[in-house]
């Protein structure tokens, strides 16, 4: 699915640049699990950045992510490429923010039997105003079976990356882990975008994500990983451990100072 949009110029850039093909990509990361992945050449150039979301297949389909709202019309003709979007059972996201439920209220609309899902504080906090059907509040540890063999679980996991509300789904068929802003892939990018909420308990629910033993991680940004997880888990937890241990020396010394 493309689109021409006309790219608003990045610092520095030439405003008299041409329009832009912005296309969305679909590919299937575990056996019916695929992902819609857009790339935005504007965002952190010039690299670009991704924005993925991801269809559940079974006899009541999830989407994880909705997307940026204004990416709808992109979303959308690319999920009616695997499955009519009115046949959406189920919308669910790790944590309240544009790029992971903005378009909820265009996706509750296309598909009149769907229903957001989320934790208790999402729902709390967020969804019970923002979506215009009541959510389904998920208890953490909470299954939704989605037929046809695909079964997804709730983990809370508060504050890690980001977010009091945040929390992962666990496909557990495919032993895939919808893990949203965990950035396993390049732990480095902290380092670029600061984007986490630095605290004691991060590695702690990290290694917890680990011992699910994930064969896929499907990240909102980036490429999906297959292959060892819990290690990959791991090495993101002993790195947010390191990254919380410094900001707390940093914290001591300033104090003493």
């Amino acid at each position: 699915m493309k689109v021409h949009r006309r790219c608003q110029p990045a610092s520095g850039g030439d405003p008299d640049r041409m329009e832009k093909i912005v296309e969305t990509k679909i590919n299937e990361v575990a056996n019916g699990i695929y992902r819609l992945s857009t790339y935005v050449p504007d965002i952190a150039p010039p690299a670009g950045f991704t924005f993925n979301q991801f269809l559940v297949l079974g006899d009541e389909p999830l989407m994880f992510h909705t997307g940026l709202r204004k990416m709808f019309p992109l979303n959308r003709g690319a999920l009616s490429r695997i499955i009519p979007p009115e046949r959406l059972r189920w919308i669910a996201f790790g944590h309240f923010e544009a790029d992971e439920c903005g378009a909820m209220n265009e996706w509750l609309a296309v598909a009149p039997q769907a229903q957001a899902a989320h934790g208790q504080t999402g729902c709390m906090v967020s969804l019970n105003d923002f979506a215009d059907r009541a959510p389904r509040v998920l208890n953490d540890g909470e299954v939704v079976d989605l037929g046809g063999g695909k079964r997804v679980r709730f983990i809370d996991t508060p504050h890690t990356p980001h977010g009091w509300d945040a929390g992962v789904l666990f496909e557990e068929s495919t032993k895939t882990l919808l893990c949203g802003d965990c950035r396993s892939d390049d732990i480095a990018i902290e380092d670029v975008f600061k984007y986490s909420c630095l605290n004691p308990g991060m590695g702690a629910t990290i290694r917890g994500l680990s011992n699910l033993a994930p064969r896929t991680l499907a990240l909102m940004h980036g490429p999906s990983f297959t292959g060892d997880g819990a290690a990959a888990l791991r090495a993101l937890a002993d790195d947010y451990d390191r990254r919380v241990l410094g900001q707390r020396d940093a914290v001591q010394q300033s104090a003493a100072a």
